[in-house]
């Protein structure tokens, strides 16, 4: 591939960043972009912002912009971004334009520059705004901020350079972004800490201005294959508009959880993952543990009272298990586990065998449980408001004292929690328990 390294000479910052990228070069060792791809140097004259058709007089299939950053709040900062107008060109290009993205490249950059950044500087997404808009080919401003001091600051200027020659950018989720702040926070939390990857973000203060037009623009110049909504930065409304919106184009949403559970799973596979879940239980809701790669979806069917109980005595537990495990559970309504479960064909008998024993030792570790033959007996033992006002207990604290185990007095009668407890006794029939025990 051709990378084209785009700096203005009017500006110090992206000359410093051109200045360590070349004494980088020069000093020889392994770096994964120019070690792949071959990359050539561009200098205009004028603002990076209005170099629209820059594409034509370079020859190149990615371009860089290496540029400064401004703000009214000057804070040290390293970002990237794509660019492009929603609604007014204020700073460059035109009106409601947007470019194609490079997601994927974005995304590498931004993850190294996490972790070379120099102390006290803040490293960000921003969202899509100003010029150039008259591209053809993928690009992306990684820029130093926000004032002089930073712009010529050679640490910063390292810190990026070493940042674009070490991308080697993996399998992505490509997404396009709603809501947040300029510097798209939220955004960039899923970007450092999963595949998310995100082409074109619109803040919370434009988002009046996405119309089903420009959301299909955004998604096709992203290559997004989903979105995501940063939902405490938008009011109901607009969160009701942007999801009819995303429904009406079949643009696939993703809340931060997904996100992060699916990055461990082939893109198609996760496809396949949902069309099963919806086939099992539709309307249900996916949650991957550790399933990961690819691979053909099944459907794993465990003991449903199994299931049932082990959730009601230690759930916390039990999910905790799951993550150990090649698996993805459903819930739907106020059930929080169904019984049926997701994995990859070939690991199915021993998933189902793994799951019976995470419960089976559950529930003789919490409850009063008893094996007898292949059933798991469960007695359980519960306070029983009825027999407590038979007794003339009036409900209120003495109700919750019985509850905890301790005994009351009423009127010189001593009443003891066995007197107000219902005992109960469930059979769950486990073919071949002692396998699991």
């Amino acid at each position: 591939m051709r990378v084209a390294l785009i700096n203005s000479g009017v500006d110090v910052a992206g000359q410093n960043i051109r200045d360590h990228l070349r004494t980088l070069l020069a000093g020889g060792g392994q770096w994964p972009l120019p070690d792949h791809h071959t990359l050539t140097f561009h200098e205009v004259a004028g603002r990076l912002i209005y170099q629209d058709r820059v594409d034509e007089e370079v020859d190149a299939d990615l371009i860089i912009f290496i540029s400064r950053h401004s703000s009214a709040q000057p804070t040290p900062a390293l970002t990237v971004h794509v660019t492009g107008n929603y609604e007014t060109a204020d700073l460059g290009g035109e009106p409601g334009t947007l470019v194609p993205a490079a997601p994927l490249w974005m995304h590498a950059i931004l993850r190294n520059l996490a972790v070379r950044a120099p102390e006290g500087y803040r490293v960000s997404y921003e969202v899509t705004h100003h010029g150039p808009t008259a591209l053809a080919t993928p690009s992306l401003f990684v820029e130093i901020g926000s004032t002089a001091t930073e712009w010529a600051d050679p640490a910063a200027g390292r810190a990026v350079a070493e940042s674009i020659l070490s991308a080697a950018p993996l399998e992505t989720i490509n997404l396009i972004g709603f809501g947040g702040t300029h510097y798209a926070v939220r955004q960039t939390g899923i970007a450092l800490s999963s595949r998310g990857a995100f082409g074109h973000i619109v803040p919370t203060r434009q988002i009046g201005a996405i119309n089903p037009d420009l959301l299909r623009r955004m998604q096709e110049a992203s290559s997004a294959v989903a979105a995501y909504i940063d939902r405490k930065s938008l009011s109901t409304d607009q969160i009701g508009r942007v999801e009819r919106m995303l429904d009406d184009a079949g643009i696939l949403l993703l809340s931060e959880s997904e996100i992060l559970e699916i990055s461990g799973l082939e893109w198609a596979t996760y496809l396949r993952v949902r069309a099963l879940a919806e086939k099992i239980a539709p309307g249900s809701r996916i949650r991957i543990h550790g399933l990961a790669g690819e691979g053909t979806p099944v459907p794993v069917q465990i003991i449903p009272d199994l299931v049932e109980e082990t959730v009601k005595s230690d759930k916390s537990g039990f999910l905790n298990g799951l993550d150990e495990l090649p698996v993805a559970h459903l819930s739907k309504g106020s059930t929080e586990v169904l019984s049926t479960f997701i994995c990859f064909e070939k690991g199915s008998s021993q998933l189902a065998s793994d799951i019976t024993t995470l419960c089976v030792k559950l529930l003789l570790i919490c409850e009063d449980a008893v094996i007898d033959g292949n059933h798991l007996v469960l007695r359980k033992v519960r306070f029983d408001p009825e027999k407590a006002r038979r007794h003339g207990v009036p409900r209120g604290p003495l109700f919750a004292m019985l509850a905890g185990g301790k005994a009351v007095e009423i009127e010189g009668r001593r009443i003891t929690p066995d007197a107000v407890q219902t005992t109960s006794v469930k059979r769950i029939h486990i073919p071949g328990l002692e396998r699991y025990i």
